[in-house]
């Protein structure tokens, strides 16, 4: 899948589980798999520990750099300290600032993007159904949508319950409408998801 060149220090995201947090590189080895190159990447993720993962089979999104790729610059989610330092940025920032508890109930952009194909969009939609209100799963998905380690620091536990309620609300309500696209186009289920 990807083609980029990973090294030692890059800070990556698993695009696949934001839950982790943001990743720092610890070790790349290069090897060849199928016949082509390839990376096997060590990653210090702060919420899950150390993962050994290939490089051509993970989605990952290098976020030390400025990202080159359209689609990755187009789906990449700000963080909530990237959203409240544009809220102080003076009268310009006040006036386009994103409030936090409007990025803790966005939906991830790959799941409402009309350019994706309807299959993608529900595939991405259904996987967000992995985050619960309960436990450990709550602070997973604060995680994942504030791009903070600790959630906790800057949210109590009833605040990202409540947040998780308008989340989940708006989750239901956009499978609905994508469900009722599928109902107009009833060849995009004939796969299996």
């Amino acid at each position: 899948m990807s083609t980029t060149a990973f090294h030692n220090g890059d800070k990556v995201r698993h695009n696949a589980r934001p839950e982790w947090g943001i990743g720092s590189i610890l070790k790349v080895e290069m090897l060849t798999r199928e016949g082509k190159p390839d990376q096997r990447l060590w990653i210090r993720f702060p919420n899950i520990g150390t993962k050994t993962l290939l490089a051509s089979a993970a989605d990952l999104e290098i976020t030390n750099e400025i990202v080159a790729d359209v689609t990755q610059s187009i789906h990449a989610r700000p963080t909530l300290a990237q959203v409240e330092m544009k809220r102080e940025g003076g009268w310009l920032g006040k006036a386009s600032a994103d409030k936090p508890e409007t990025v803790m109930t966005a939906l991830t952009p790959q799941a409402t993007d009309p350019f994706l194909s309807l299959r993608k969009r529900l595939e991405v939609t259904l996987s967000q159904y992995r985050f619960e209100a309960t436990g450990a799963r709550l602070v997973d998905w604060a995680v994942a949508q504030s791009g903070i380690d600790d959630p906790l620091s800057r949210f109590n536990r009833q605040e990202l319950e409540q947040l998780h309620a308008k989340w989940r609300f708006e989750l239901d309500a956009h499978l609905g409408n994508l469900l009722l696209e599928c109902r107009r186009e009833p060849d995009v289920l004939a796969g299996e998801l």
